[in-house]
């Protein structure tokens, strides 16, 4: 989470999001940088729009996604990736959610 949140500080900061300056505002916080991680969001973030990402974020209501409601909202036109991502993302929650049932009963019963 440290590494986003590095990138935003350097996009709110008007700064070029790159690996160097990624790096330094990592540094800078005191994290223990993995370079691989950095060269991949630095990647990641090529062709994202972050005011747009943000924006978005802002108007998904706390929970949107999991209580069935679409993180997307407005899809982009033409943004076929993104909603296959997003379906993806939902079909790995269901799992999720169904492996969290399952273990949260062991628990229960070791802690009483």
């Amino acid at each position: 989470m440290e590494y986003v949140y590095a990138a935003l500080i350097l996009h709110e900061a008007d700064e070029e999001i790159n690996e160097d300056n990624l790096t330094g505002v990592l540094e800078a916080a005191g994290v223990d940088v993995e370079e691989s991680r950095v060269k991949a969001l630095v990647a990641a973030l090529e062709d994202v729009d972050i005011e747009e990402a943000v924006e978005q974020a802002a108007a998904v209501p706390a929970g949107g996604a999991s209580s069935g409601g679409s993180a997307g909202g407005d899809a982009d036109e033409g943004g076929d990736d993104s909603e296959e991502e997003a379906e993806e993302a939902e079909a790995e929650e269901e799992d999720d959610d169904e492996d969290d049932d399952a273990g949260g009963e062991g628990l229960g019963e070791l802690f009483g």
